[in-house]
């Protein structure tokens, strides 16, 4: 049994474990044409070898296939785990009744005819999940593909992937929201000999939807890798819980995430929204549990596997072996590009390749030369060199073509034999050419085997990212929580803002506000000099675009006039806008200009954002983005994330700005964030000036906070 973070959770996968891994199956609509939705599982249940009892269902009674069928589920008499509904939507809610006066507790609904055609549907699909629901039924579907327990033999599917040839029997579990591209999936996995432990389809999502079948399997104990394929999500408190599952599992997981929407109007009043847009959010999520986002389907399938059959290695340290200069520059520029360790051979170890061959290159990548034709023995013994002087995690041997060649072979299989037994901790690949035969055998061995050498650099890059995170210790599943400090509708003046921040924590500049000249001269004379003056108003978010912003100004006549003009320029520009005055404030120089922000995403709750600051924020959009709360290590990291980090560590003789103080303000808003719960829009603190250890830290000079309604349909 796997371990359970807590009772609720094992009680989710005992639930869904009666589905996915069913000992009965009943086909609701079951015909006697193996051919047709209702024959087709019939068919694959019988002839995949399902041990469990397969019940067809259909009114007229008889043989289906050579069983017994029945009229309906409750004449079964008898315990059904899982009911497939193969019927049209006019008699899906009869069925139901059915199953549930029979006491089944799954259903896989291939029905369409639900959401996906509209708004009728979609009251029907509501409907349908309710009463279900209530009578305690977890539903897959409807408008799916379902599902297939490739070991179990149980094909609860309508897909006709598998009358081309069966999956091998494997370690991956696949959960997809398109049926389409889960069939290609299959297909795809089947070419590419890649084993499949589970394969799921959620189709329209009315109950189980893709995080349930997520989480499910991290505690599957037939599974090892997960791949997902997702369209959207609808809650992410459960997704970034199936995460943590996996993660705590140290079960790799490689998501293609498609759709990648801009924010949309809300980009238009926040800069943080712009920033952290609906896909910059799915990034960071993935960040955060150690998800491997694959940008296409070759890499989809390439990490996955190759996380099934290799061990993660222990750091990011890698050491590169090849027959040609050339290609080892390659990979040690993709190495270089992924992040990876490309440390020299020891010095000792360097003289020792020499004596063996006076004219390699043995510091990393170490190039043996073609002196392997005379000596295949240098392969080995360079590879065990390399891992015991070097003392690198991974290791990949470029051996070009050897492995087409019938003499190199047994030196190739020696070679991956020996050295799996005595570094079992190491990744190993191997870049060369292998008949299907061959490979088979290496990766069965738990090495890698790619064709383009760079393409296996970058995995193994992958797959270090996974060692890497499953060591981290500060990942904990989600907690929901309330609005514990609300905040009102609608945007607040600057002054409200900046007290809002003050009260949370947050540093917050100096300042006063004023209604006329004379109140300007006086503040500015109780201020250091120079000031700057700002336009106070809740319909006015961005006040230099209309002349609601001067800087420098540095004596009385200045600050009069600033006054004077800046009133009636923003009349001229927003005439709509309600003022309240002009704040004024001492200029805060020697800094680096940051951005801090915070939001809250419809998916997944409170967010928020670190960046260089300043009026090229959106145009540059260097930012680190991460869900809500985070602490002063995590807040550290965003920080240390960004490209433009060298401002803020002392780059080019600077100053370096107190990274504490800077990630400790971080961390106050995050708190902000989550205590304002769903009342939260959006935060804007740009600019924040980081300033020196020993100048007082830094503070936020300009603000914008905006609360909303939380109430559906309420506008804030």
């Amino acid at each position: 049994m796997p371990a359970f973070p807590d009772v609720q959770a094992q009680q989710r996968f005992e639930a869904l474990s009666t589905i996915f891994s069913p000992r009965s199956v009943a086909i609701v609509g079951a015909s006697d044409t193996a051919t047709k939705i209702g024959g087709i599982p019939v068919d694959f249940h019988r002839q995949f070898g399902f041990a469990g009892a397969i019940y067809p269902v259909n009114p007229k009674g008889g043989m289906i296939q050579g069983l017994t069928a029945y009229p309906s589920l409750r004449a079964i008499g008898a315990p059904v785990d899982v009911a497939i509904f193969a019927v049209p939507a006019s008699r899906v809610s009869a069925a139901l009744d059915d199953a549930i006066a029979a006491g089944v507790h799954g259903v896989v609904l291939f029905t369409s005819g639900y959401a996906e055609i509209g708004a009728e549907g979609a009251t029907a699909q509501v409907h349908l999940a309710d009463k279900a629901r209530a009578a305690g039924i977890r539903l897959l579907g409807p408008n799916c593909l379902g599902f297939m327990n490739i070991r179990a033999g149980a094909y609860a599917t309508f897909s006709p992937a598998p009358r081309s040839g069966r999956v091998a029997p494997g370690h991956i579990g696949l959960v997809s929201q398109s049926g389409a591209f889960g069939g290609y999936a299959y297909a795809l996995a089947r070419d590419r000999a890649i084993g499949l432990s589970q394969w799921i389809t959620t189709g329209n999502e009315s109950d189980l939807d893709f995080a349930d079948c997520l989480e499910w399997l991290a505690h599957d104990p037939q599974t090892r890798v997960i791949m997902g394929y997702m369209e959207g999500c609808r809650d992410g408190f459960k997704l970034r819980r199936a995460l943590a599952a996996a993660h705590a599992a140290k079960k790799p997981v490689v998501i293609v995430k498609v759709g990648r929407t801009a924010i949309g109007a809300q980009a238009a009043a926040s800069h943080t929204a712009a920033l952290a847009g609906d896909d910059a959010v799915y990034d960071a999520v993935f960040r955060e549990y150690g998800v491997h986002r694959a940008r296409d389907i070759g890499e989809f399938f390439g990490i996955a596997a190759s996380a099934s059959i290799a061990t993660l290695p222990p750091d990011r340290t890698i050491g590169l072996f090849t027959l040609s200069g050339g290609v080892g520059v390659l990979m040690a520029d993709q190495a270089h590009d992924s992040g990876l360790d490309v440390r020299p051979m020891p010095a000792a170890a360097q003289e020792t390749i020499r004596t063996w061959v006076p004219f390699a290159s043995p510091a990393n990548p170490v190039d043996i030369t073609g002196q392997v034709t005379n000596d295949t023995s240098l392969i080995e013994r360079t590879a065990r060199l390399m891992l015991d002087g070097g003392h690198y995690g991974s290791w990949i041997g470029f051996l070009a073509a050897a492995g087409t060649s019938p003499v190199f072979w047994p030196v190739l299989e020696s070679l991956v034999t020996n050295l799996r037994r005595d570094y079992p901790d190491k990744l190993l690949a191997l870049s060369t050419l292998l008949s299907p035969e061959r490979r088979r055998t290496v990766e069965a061995m738990g090495c890698l085997v790619f064709d383009e050498p760079a393409e296996a650099v970058r995995t193994m890059a992958a797959l270090t990212a996974f060692s890497e995170a499953f060591a981290r210790t500060d990942i904990a599943p989600p907690r929901r929580s309330d609005a514990t400090a609300p905040l009102p509708p609608g945007a607040q003046s600057e002054p409200q803002a900046l007290a809002t921040l003050a009260a949370a924590g947050i540093a917050a500049g100096r300042h006063r506000v004023v209604t006329c000249a004379a109140d300007a001269q006086a503040a500015a004379a109780d201020m250091a000099q120079p000031v700057v003056l700002k336009i106070v108003s809740k319909d006015i978010l961005h006040k230099s675009d209309i002349g609601g912003v001067a800087l420098g100004l540095r004596d009385a006549d200045a600050v009069a006039a600033a006054f004077d003009t800046m009133m009636a320029t923003v009349r001229r520009n927003a005439p709509e806008a309600h003022v309240d005055g002009v704040l004024v404030a001492p200029m805060v120089s020697g800094g680096v200009e940051c951005i801090l922000g915070a939001r809250r995403d419809p998916v997944f709750g409170p967010i928020v954002v670190f960046g260089l600051g300043g009026v090229f924020v959106e145009l540059l959009g260097d930012v680190a983005v991460h869900s809500a709360p985070v602490d002063r290590a995590q807040a550290l990291d965003m920080i240390r994330s960004v490209k433009g980090y060298g401002l803020l560590s002392g780059a080019r003789g600077r100053a370096p700005v107190d990274l504490e103080f800077l990630a400790d303000n971080l961390v106050a808003l995050s708190q902000l964030a989550v205590a304002a719960g769903d009342t939260l829009d959006s935060i804007d603190i740009n600019p924040f000036i980081a300033l020196p250890a020993g100048s007082g830290g830094g503070c936020a000079v300009d603000a914008v906070v905006v609360g909303r309604d939380p109430r559906p349909g309420v506008n804030a």
